[in-house]
């Protein structure tokens, strides 16, 4: 199931940049040949991962599952961040993705402000070529053999629940993996869905943009 989920999101990724390169390249065609109508102007808003109101919103998520952790193991409680892996043929190639998603859980952490520690791991793999690495469950089965025994899984590079976040990271995961591996406690926190902070920061990012540009 995941597998299949992950293959329909990569599809939908390459839908919609088939997409706004359709869009990029309509803007350059003669108006006889544009598929915009004429007047209509359109703008896209590409990246906002360091805003630090989608920042507060993650910092929160992870709070929760912070407190169900018993005082004295609470500081020593593994954060797992885990984001959709991407062909390291793509990375290669100059996708900016993973620096992107590094820089929302260095916005997060600052937000956070714990002594807890921490680290970025990718799920989703699909198909033999190598992909973004370390992956979310040998990630898992490494640390709990390493001793750390409490984590907490955050789907950083995802905004709401779905079957990446619902089927791999809550059973394949947590309830599958994490057992067989000896873990103590294991936790995941909810996706931004739509808690109030994400709500705000989606406002704040098109207000600012619709105030300040560009537009074509």
């Amino acid at each position: 199931m995941a597998t299949q989920s992950c293959r329909s999101a990569c599809e939908n990724a390459v839908y919609l940049g088939s997409q706004i390169n359709c869009l990029h390249a309509d803007r350059m065609a003669t108006p006889a040949h544009a598929q915009v109508p004429s007047g209509v102007k359109f703008s896209m808003i590409e990246r906002w991962g360091t805003h630090p109101l989608l920042a507060q919103v993650f910092a929160e998520r992870i709070q929760e599952k912070l407190a169900l952790f018993d005082d004295q193991v609470r500081e020593d409680v593994l954060i797992l961040f885990t984001a959709h892996s991407l062909p390291l043929k793509a990375v290669s190639r100059g996708d900016t993705y993973p620096h992107e998603v590094a820089a929302t859980v260095a916005a997060c952490m600052r937000k956070l402000a714990v002594r807890n520690p921490h680290r970025l791991v990718w799920q989703s793999k699909v198909g033999p070529l190598p992909w973004l690495q370390p992956y979310t469950d040998d990630a898992i089965k490494a640390y709990a053999k390493q001793g750390r025994k409490h984590i907490i899984l955050v789907p950083i590079a995802f905004v709401n629940e779905h079957i990446e976040t619902l089927h791999e990271l809550d059973i394949e995961y947590c309830e599958e993996l994490a057992k067989q591996a000896g873990v103590t406690q294991i936790e995941r926190a909810a996706a931004p869905n739509d808690h109030p902070t994400f709500i705000a920061a989606l406002a704040d990012v098109v207000a600012n943009h619709l105030k300040n540009g560009p537009f074509s």
